[in-house]
């Protein structure tokens, strides 16, 4: 959800250039960010030393997160092979933080890398569950997914955000596992397997909805009597577009939203914020987005524009999410009961987006079983 890493170069772009064509052509570039369906790995730490039984980084606001991370670097030939889990900071010094490795190679010093939120790779094996490899017929084609059986009839159906992958349900999956729901981890258009959209657009969560639909049936069709709808990030905004426009939609008993995008614009706003670009540069920038991939941005407030199916759901957002912001979270949380949704909160410091499992797996998993287990 780093849309706008690359915004700062194109600011000079428009410089010596009339103030509205300016800003006309920063908009653009921010739109053809947030659509971009491209992967560009970004490595923005650096591993200072490293021994066997802990690893020394640079010290920034990120590295120094308290609780299990991953840590990923390019192998030769830019592989990203490289994958360890870290556990937390041992230990902090003028510009470096000390980490213990919990598993997984050591990087060597000088090593650029990133701190990652999916510490497992590269599929439900690497949790110690059994799975099958599925092929759910969406409206575009198939979209691969992870089967993990269980021995309920409440499936579990499982969405990650922007530009992530099915690793992110793998944080979770061992708790759901154990407590007998079956999950399916799935894809939607534009991910790695699945059929483009056919403008090669993300058309954030207005389009791909209807894969998650197909999930659904999916599940039903198979077995499952109930669904819950689990989703980080702008998994959020494409589970709450589902419950809206789905006939899929009454059979999803309740849902879990991990950091979820509940309102784009105020995302947008935060993220523009974040890199001190001018308000109306986002709402240039939303504008061109409005016209080139049709979304009415007003359906994407779930604050004034909730979902025609509400079930139970679970909210759970890191109070240093500079990714997406946790203030329309609070908001709709606060507003429920008014919009017949019932709802759940909880809050966790310290992390960053979607981090709120790596701050604390225990307490997460607790409180997502005890919800369903409440809700179910």
């Amino acid at each position: 959800m780093a849309l706008l890493a690359r915004v700062g170069a194109g600011i000079g772009l428009g410089l010596g250039l009339g103030a509205g064509a300016g800003a006309a052509g920063i908009g653009w570039f921010y739109s053809s960010l947030l659509l971009d369906t491209s992967e560009r790995p970004q490595y923005p730490e650096r591993v200072l030393t490293a021994d066997g039984a802990t690893v020394t980084l640079a010290a920034t606001r990120l590295t120094a997160q308290p609780g299990t991370w991953g840590l990923r670097w390019n192998g030769p030939e830019g592989r990203p092979d490289g994958l360890a889990v870290l556990g937390p900071v041992t230990a902090t010094r003028p510009g470096a933080v000390v980490r213990t490795v919990r598993s997984g190679p050591i990087p060597p010093p000088g090593t650029a890398a990133v701190l990652d939120a999916g510490p497992y790779d590269p599929d439900p094996g690497a949790r110690g569950l059994p799975f099958d490899e599925v092929a759910v017929p969406g409206p575009l084609g198939h979209c691969p997914a992870w089967l993990v059986p269980a021995t309920g009839d409440t499936w579990v159906v499982l969405v990650h955000g922007r530009g992530g992958s099915r690793r992110e349900a793998l944080r979770v999956l061992p708790a759901l596992h154990e407590r007998g729901y079956p999950a399916l981890v799935v894809t939607y258009r534009n991910d790695d397997g699945a059929p483009p959209s056919p403008d090669g657009y993300y058309h954030l969560g207005d389009t791909e909805w209807e894969d998650i639909g197909a999930a659904v049936r999916f599940a039903r069709e198979r077995g499952a009597r109930r669904v819950v709808l689990f989703g980080w990030s702008m998994g959020g905004a494409i589970i709450a577009a589902m419950l809206d426009r789905s006939p899929e939609a009454s059979a999803v008993a309740a849902v879990v939203w991990d950091a979820p995008l509940v309102d784009w614009r105020a995302t947008l706003r935060q993220q523009a914020g974040n890199r001190r670009l001018p308000p109306v540069l986002t709402h240039v920038a939303m504008a061109m987005t409005s016209r080139r991939i049709g979304i009415d941005f007003d359906r994407f407030d779930l604050l004034l524009c909730p979902p025609s199916h509400r079930p139970p759901t679970l909210i759970v957002h890191s109070t240093e999410d500079t990714a997406v912001p946790v203030a329309p979270s609070r908001a709709l949380v606060a507003a429920a009961p008014a919009l017949g949704w019932p709802m759940r909160y909880l809050e966790v410091p310290g992390v960053e987006h979607t981090g709120s499992w790596n701050a604390d797996p225990d307490a997460y998993e607790q409180a997502v079983t005890s919800f369903l287990s409440d809700v179910l």
